[in-house]
This record gives C-alpha cells, structure tokens and sequence, in this order.
C-alpha cells in the first residue's frame, strides 16, 4: 500500500511562518515548540519524509531544519533512533503567578549560543562547505594505510616527520620558505603558536612586542596573558612603519596581506623590519595568514626568506582547508627550535592521524587542485561583490581586494556604527573597521566595514551581498 499523510508515522502540529522563507520559517517554529515545552525532552520527531509530506514542503527543506537544530543543541539524531528532542533543552515555563528558584552558577557550562546570523560576513572563515571531503577522505585512508606502527606514539613535540618534511618543501615552493623539517614546529593553529612563542619570548626577557595599529585583539591578548607589552607601530599608506620600531623585542606583523587592512606591506619597510631584527637580536613574528589567495598581483613572497634567523614563519590549513582541522605550523630560526619544542610540551599534542592526511594531501597535489579551485571561487566573489557596489553604493569604496578573503569598504565619516547596527537589524553578521583598532592606536580613526566573502556557500552568495548592499548608505 502505497505510503500517504495519513499513514505516514509521527503527527506533529506546525504552522511555519515568517518573512524568512520556509526553511527558517520551519526552523523557529520548531525551537519554539522545543522551547516553551510542547515538545518534551527526549519527543521523537517525525522523519524529515513524513513532515514534508504533512507540510506540504520539500524533503530537503525539513532535513535542513533539522540539521540546523542538531547543531543548535535543541535536537539530537542517532542512526537507528531518528530524531529527537535534546534532553538537555529548556524546560517549558512556568504558569501565571509561579516563579522558579534561579538556579545555580556553572561556570564550567558554557552558555547557549546566540541564534546564527542570516548571513554571515565576518572575516576569518573560508567556505567549510566547500571543504574537500572526498579527497581529504582518500588521503586519508592511504596515510592510515602506509603509517608505521610508531608514528601511532606520543611523538617528537614539534610535530610528525612526515608532515614537516611535506610542509619544509611546500612552503619553499609557494611561499619562499628557507627552512628544513627539523626547523618546523606543528601547532594547533596559530593561537596556539603564539601562546608558544609568548612563553619563548618572556623566558628570554622580551617584555614588549611591538604590533600593528589595526589587527587580531585575540592575538594581541595572547601575547599580553604571557606577560608581554603590545605597543601599535604607526601607519601611513604604505602600511606599518617599521622604521619606528626601536627596543622592542619582537614585532607580529602580517605582511602579505596586512589583516584588515589588506595592504602588502612595502619592500622598504620589508627591508627595514629585518635589519632591525639583525641590529637589535629582536624576532619578526610573521603572521602568513592567508598567502595562498592572491588575484590581481603577483604573490609577495614570504618575510622570512629574508631572513630565516630572525624571522618565525606562521602558515596555517584554516584559510585553504578548515580551522576545525586545528592544524598550523612555525617555521623557526634555528636558535628557536629547543626553546619553543619544551614550551610546547613534552609529547605531540596535534592529532597525528591528521597530520598525518595533511602530509599525503600536501605531497599527492591535492592541496594544490583545493587551493586553485578556492582561489577561483573565491576570485568571482571578489568580482561579484565589487560589480554590486559599483552599481548599487557607488559612494562606497572597496580596498585591499588585490588578495585574501575580504574586502574592506570605506564609508563617510560617523557612518560605521549605524550600517553596523542596521546590519544586524538585517540578519546580517559583519564587523567594522574599529573592532580590529589597538586601544592605544594613535593613527586616524578610520570608519569602514570589513566584509567577509569566504564563509557563505555558493548558493548564499547573492542573497548575502543583497542584504549587504541594502544597508551600505
């Protein structure tokens, strides 16, 4: 007999609605009903077939929901089991009159996240669903296949062989990198690689690394909960002026591509930075964030090849794979090597299975097809986004577009905190250029957005830069 709604398993009353479209019409109907309690604790769900067919919808648009929810925590999915209501979902309230206790502080658990944004335009994140998950699959099978018995130990702290004699001649191929694997240090990302370094740094004296006027604040605090000093170099057009750096120890720069700004910065000032650090014994703490995607120019190679005794190389997979990998690496200058492999621990404390793929999709030419194919998605973007403005906000300029995953779009003076506040107003998640300024910055307040383009899929695309474009003034 041939399956109808009536017949069709679990019955669940519904009524999406909303100016969101189905899909998230659906989803706030269902974390409604999760949330004052109609649907209990441990309620099994329709399967996502039989509440389309209730609804009237598509399939997809249900599994969809449903995976949204799944991630929120409002729901849990087990093969075998189906669908069901989190048990640790809010509990419906209480009646009129009726007042509950409040409950104790936890701090260890951590608190519900905020509903995700419409669109998310923050800077930072590349496309995951991109993410070459047949190939990442092959590379690993035939690394799990072909490892030695011993690399499954604790390891050497700096990293599997394998993964940084893979890493030793990618990085000198695309990157300019001097460097051997016995120089290399695997990290899990480059947080974590300057939590390293601010140890180094301190137990060496260093007391104040010198930074850019606008970048990262989490790298910044990174380096100051270490006991470290961050001071703001000035900046002029050309990027950070190194010239005025003076006793400062260290100095954390990105020079590719300056992050957020997105200028390279200029071969003089290149040139300036390492003779400081010849004269002065200071390190250059090179942040290579995002080296692999660059569109109107050729590529700027790497601050080190410069010098590799006085300058740390920081790369990472976040940008050209997926920051869930939790896979980075340091290039170290040779006198470095020890000091940052004992502050890193006694054993390997990045997932060797991983770094393990890593090497084989680095050394098959995997990661090389992943990096081409992302460079042109992301490049037609770019193109889409700059086309947009062109015609729909004329007033408004993008700059540092010749490379990376974001733009930064200048905007009339006093503007930036009410496009932001309308931005959210919208669904739509993007940062201005002041959230990345050093509190003790002494170069001009700048207003502008600093648009993402990497996370949204494909198919997000053209919505994103519509909503975008709807509160630009």
């Amino acid at each position: 007999m041939a399956e109808s709604w009536a017949t069709s398993g679990v019955d669940l009353h519904l009524e999406p609605a909303g100016s969101g479209g189905l899909r998230r019409g659906l989803t706030d109907a269902l974390r409604d009903a999760v949330r004052t309690g109609r649907l209990a604790p441990g309620t099994r769900l329709p399967s996502s077939r039989s509440l389309a067919a209730d609804l009237g919808i598509a399939r997809n648009t249900v599994a969809d929901a449903y995976t949204d929810l799944v991630a929120e925590g409002w729901l849990t999915a087990r093969q075998g089991s189906g669908t069901r209501v989190a048990t640790g979902a809010p509990p419906a309230p209480f009646g009129p009159g009726e007042r509950a206790a409040a409950p104790p502080a936890d701090p260890a658990r951590p608190r519900r996240e905020r509903p995700r944004p419409v669109h998310d335009l923050v800077p930072g994140t590349p496309d995951l669903a991109s993410f070459p998950r047949a190939p990442w699959l092959r590379a690993a099978r035939r690394a799990l296949a072909t490892a030695p018995h011993h690399a499954l130990g604790y390891g050497d702290p700096r990293g599997n062989p394998a993964l940084r004699t893979a890493l030793a001649g990618h990085l000198a191929r695309v990157r300019g990198v001097r460097t051997d694997p016995d120089h290399l240090l695997v990290c899990a990302g480059v947080s974590h690689g300057l939590r390293i370094l601010g140890t180094v740094l301190r137990a060496r004296g260093v007391r104040t690394v010198a930074v850019d006027s606008y970048g990262l604040d989490v790298h910044w605090r990174l380096l100051e909960r270490a006991g470290l000093r961050t001071r703001p170099l000035p900046l002029d057009r050309h990027g950070t002026v190194t010239e005025e750096l003076t006793d400062e120890g260290a100095v954390l720069l990105t020079p590719a591509h300056q992050f957020p700004l997105g200028v390279p910065l200029h071969p003089d000032r290149r040139a300036a930075v390492v003779n400081w650090a010849r004269r002065t014994g200071g390190l250059v703490l090179e942040d290579d964030y995002d080296g692999e995607f660059r569109y109107d120019r050729q590529p700027v190679g790497a601050l080190q090849g410069l010098d590799p005794h006085h300058v740390v190389h920081l790369g990472t997979a976040s940008k050209s794979l997926a920051p869930g990998l939790r896979l980075a690496w340091m290039a170290l200058p040779p006198s470095l090597v020890a000091e940052a492999a004992s502050a890193k621990g006694d054993a390997d404390t990045c997932g060797v299975l991983d770094q393990l793929t890593l090497a084989e999709f680095l050394t098959s030419g995997a990661h090389d097809r992943q990096v081409r194919s992302a460079r042109l998605r992301y490049r037609r973007r770019r193109d889409t986004l700059v086309e947009a403005l062109a015609a729909r906000a004329p007033d408004v300029r993008p700059t540092g577009i010749a490379a990376g995953l974001h733009a930064v779009l200048r905007l009339p003076p006093g503007t930036e905190p009410p496009v932001v506040q309308a931005a959210a107003w919208q669904g739509l998640a993007v940062h201005g250029l002041s959230r990345y300024r050093h509190e003790d910055a002494v170069v001009e307040p700048l207003d502008a957005l600093v648009v993402g383009y990497g996370t949204p899929p494909d198919h997000a695309w053209a919505a994103a830069l519509d909503a975008l474009c709807r509160v630009l003034p």
